[in-house]
Parts: C-alpha cells; sequence; structure tokens
C-alpha cells in the first residue's frame, strides 16, 4: 500500500465512477482500476462494488474512506508546513483571480514572492468567480483566489486574506478634511456605486442591514460595473463611494481622493482560496498561498 493509491481510492469514491477519477488524477482509467484492485489485493477484501451505473462502497471501503481523506489532507498539511523551508521551488503557477483581488491587491505582493522564490512562474487570469471555477474544474488553474465563498461539492473552499471597504471622496469634497463622520451624514450625500451583484457591492449593503439600514435609502447616482470606472466618476465629482484602499493607492499617492472613516461601521470581507478536492495542490501554489497567510499575519501584527 502507498499514499498513491489511497489518494486514487479517496478520489473514486469522492467521485463515484473510474472515469471521472481518471480525468480528475489525468491518469487512465485502466491504470486508475489497476491501482484500486492493488489496494483491494493488499487488504484481502472488496472495497468498492461496481455495476453499470454506479460505484458503491463496500463496507470495508466505507471504513477506509475517512483514513483515506486524512492521508490527503496530512500530505497538502505537510506540503504547507514544510514549502515554507523550501526555496529551490520551481514550476508554472497558474491561478485565478477576482478583479479586486487580481488587479489591486495582488500586484503588490508579487513582486517580494518571486524575489523569494525566483524559478517559480505565476500566470494570473483576472476574472469573475464562475470563470474560474469553471477553469479549475478543466485542471487549466491551480487555485483560485475569491472574494465571497462558494459551496461546491468538489471545492475546497479556505480563507487565506482580508480586505476592508472604506468610504472614499475626491478631493475637495466637503468630508475630504474629515477624519471620521457618522453614517447618518454620509447618507445624504450621492454615491457611486459596483453593479448589483459584486463582492463589493454585497460586503456594503450587507453591513448597512447589520445596522438596520435600507441599502434602498442611499442616494445611489450611478451604478458602473468595473471599480476603474467607479473611481473615474469619484475623481470627477460625481458621488463619494466604498472601495478598498488597496485599490486607490495610486490616487491616494497623488491627491485625488481621500478616505474618510464611519463611526462606528467596519466593512471587513474575507478572501477566499479555492481549489479541487481531488487534486493536491503542486508545492509552488502551496508556497503562495503560506505567502498569503504569511503576509496577512504580518499586517495584522502591523496594525
Amino acid at each position: 500500500m502507498n499514499f498513491h493509491q489511497l489518494h486514487i481510492f479517496y478520489t473514486v469514491a469522492e467521485k463515484g465512477s473510474f472515469s471521472a477519477a481518471a480525468q480528475a488524477l489525468h491518469m487512465t482509467q485502466p491504470a486508475v482500476t489497476m491501482q484500486i484492485q492493488s489496494l483491494e489485493d493488499y487488504f484481502g477484501t472488496k472495497l468498492l462494488h461496481r455495476s453499470t451505473k454506479k460505484i458503491e462502497l463496500s463496507e470495508a471501503g466505507r471504513t477506509l474512506l475517512p483514513h483515506a481523506k486524512r492521508s490527503v489532507e496530512l500530505v497538502r498539511q505537510t506540503d504547507e508546513a514544510m514549502s515554507a523551508f523550501t526555496q529551490k521551488l520551481q514550476g508554472r503557477l497558474q491561478l485565478g483571480a477576482s478583479l479586486t483581488i487580481g488587479e489591486y491587491v495582488l500586484p503588490r505582493m508579487l513582486g517580494p514572492f518571486a524575489k523569494q522564490y525566483p524559478d517559480i512562474s505565476i500566470v494570473m487570469k483576472v476574472m469573475n468567480t464562475t470563470q474560474i471555477m469553471d477553469e479549475i474544474l478543466k485542471h487549466q488553474l491551480n487555485f483560485g483566489l475569491i472574494e465571497a465563498p462558494v459551496n461546491h461539492p468538489d471545492m475546497i473552499v479556505e480563507p487565506v486574506m482580508q480586505d476592508e471597504l472604506k468610504l472614499i471622496v475626491p478631493a475637495g469634497h466637503d468630508l475630504a478634511g474629515r477624519g471620521k463622520v457618522n453614517l447618518e451624514e454620509v447618507m445624504n450625500y450621492p454615491f457611486v456605486l459596483r453593479e448589483e451583484g459584486s463582492g463589493t457591492r454585497q460586503v456594503m449593503e450587507g453591513q448597512l442591514q447589520k445596522k438596520k439600514i435600507d441599502p434602498s435609502d442611499m442616494n445611489v447616482v450611478m451604478e458602473l460595473g468595473s471599480t476603474g470606472a467607479v473611481k473615474s466618476a469619484v475623481e470627477a465629482g460625481v458621488g463619494i463611494t466604498m472601495l478598498s484602499p488597496s485599490s486607490v493607492q495610486h490616487e491616494l499617492a497623488l491627491g485625488l481622493v481621500h478616505i474618510v472613516d464611519i463611526r462606528g461601521l467596519e466593512f471587513k470581507r474575507q478572501f477566499y482560496a479555492i481549489h479541487l478536492k481531488s487534486s493536491l495542490l503542486p508545492l509552488s501554489a502551496v508556497a503562495f498561498l503560506g505567502y498569503l497567510r504569511q503576509q496577512e499575519h504580518e499586517q495584522g501584527e502591523r496594525v
């Protein structure tokens, strides 16, 4: 018996068929069948009942499954723990990131990571959550970074970073020179917001609802489909907005916009990493996710 066989058994049990497991593991179906047979020979008992329509676990298979699952998880955790000590990692890391993460959060973090792991090449696609999940399921991406949790039977979803939305106002605005303002005062001004359903909009509206405030009471004068468009409208004085400070670093440095805190209200949100249950992440991906968590931890300590 070896870990590879346990991993294959776990994947077959999760997928419910040899063909689906073979596709997930990038193996041929006969190779998967042979490894399962070898595992059954080792234990001297049937682990799976095969039929033309589906595969069912035997009593022995149901007993083995949680142990196989723990072994897969243990190897993943071991890779993650040891990757911090492995400086000579190499390979091609393919990841997907949602708009705010991919365009504004990750770029400033990629430089230090590249210096620490110069032999890892990163290919990042900026796309929406549905597209990221589709490409992960097709094995075209190693993992994805998204702004809201998802529920998919084939995916592992893990918190990896935090972010916080802030009130952004243009230079010269009535609120620009104020350190903190009351929410009631803010609600009187026109807002430029991301479109309904965007991660940024959902976080903002969720926090307002917790304060018993109906988001529809906001004076929304414009809804736009990208963070860049929202920033341009705010700079032009169309209205104020709620955005991540990471997305306005350039505008802040130029004095085009200002950040204002709202008393008694925080718009924090969690970012998540997603990847396939049936595939072990390459060490390069494990190292990258570990790096992101370390950056988050160090930032928290500074705060």
